[in-house]
């Protein structure tokens, strides 16, 4: 579906006195021929104006651009039930993570080999799989940070599945993700999905460059302290890996700390839409493990 978005400045003048001025301002409109006064109209609801006693817009173009969510626009109606995958396909020896070894993909029961322990015309395959539990997309539990923390088996499913999902767009070019960015959102009991776009790398080395984006440790404050249920991003990590950040790891800790699990490694955002979906990621219950792979999606 293609969607619009329009580009222009305005000046808002309020019936109390004083006034509100934006230059190049971006905003989600229903269609391409949207009107100046609806425009108007619009920017008031989005920006949640009271007392406006008038809007000019000037300078305004229509450009074809993913909507980024707001108050503004409704998600359209889909018509239909739409599953959309959002993790990446495990493989044997994929690099989840540089340095960081890959799976092993092998058969422990083959259907040659089971032919001999069935009746005839009967046979099964059995897998065996070998690998570390930050492999592909995972979800982290609070005792991955925290030894005292629940483990796979402690963090309920209603912090895990069919959760209403929030999509935050992270414009191209930006690294760090803070509470700015993140406070138009109404996020409470919301799965909060960071799309980046940096998932195109995966599986290259560029997937671990120094300017992979991620959560400050003020984002991730914001969010907890705004109610959110679950927090994923679409880039290598969550928090900052660069030798700068000295490991510190802030947005793991401030949002372990809450018991809000992470999803790494997504990918697909980019077929969500703002808002108006439910999003799973519920990894295994595997007892004293903190971190598993999970297979996220969202139901639109």
């Amino acid at each position: 579906m293609v969607e619009y978005r329009t580009v222009f400045d305005a000046e808002v003048v309020f019936s109390n006195g004083g006034g509100l001025r934006t230059d190049g301002f971006r905003l989600d409109v229903p269609h391409p021929d949207v009107t100046d006064d609806e425009v108007a109209a619009l920017l008031v609801r989005h920006l949640g104006l009271l007392m406006v006693d008038e809007v000019r817009i000037t300078n305004r173009t229509v450009v074809e651009e993913p909507h980024k969510g707001g108050r503004g626009v409704e998600p359209p109606a889909s018509g239909g039930r739409r599953l959309v995958e959002l993790s990446h396909v495990i493989t044997d020896g994929m690099v989840t993570l540089p340095n960081w070894p890959g799976p092993t993909i092998s058969d422990w029961l083959t259907r040659e080999e089971s032919r001999n322990r069935y009746a005839p015309g009967v046979e099964f395959h059995v897998a065996r799989i070998d690998m570390i539990a930050n492999t592909g997309t995972y979800v982290d539990t609070p005792s991955h940070r925290f030894a005292d923390g629940p483990d796979l088996t402690g963090v309920p499913l209603d912090r895990l599945a069919d959760l209403p999902g929030l999509v935050v767009r992270v414009p191209a070019g930006t690294r760090a993700v803070d509470r700015l960015m993140l406070a138009p959102y109404d996020v409470a009991g919301c799965a909060v999905l960071l799309h980046t776009g940096w998932d195109e790398r995966f599986g290259t080395d560029a997937y671990a460059a120094a300017e992979a984006p991620y959560l400050t440790g003020d984002g991730a404050q914001w969010l907890v302290e705004s109610g959110a249920a679950l927090v994923g991003i679409d880039s290598i990590n969550i928090d900052d890996m660069t030798p700068a950040a000295a490991g510190q790891r802030p947005a793991h800790t401030g949002l372990l700390a809450a018991g809000v699990p992470i999803v790494e490694h997504l990918t697909g955002l980019d077929a969500l839409p703002p808002t108006g979906f439910r999003f799973t990621a519920a990894p295994l219950r595997v007892a004293g493990m903190s971190t598993f792979p999970a297979r996220a999606f969202a139901v639109v």
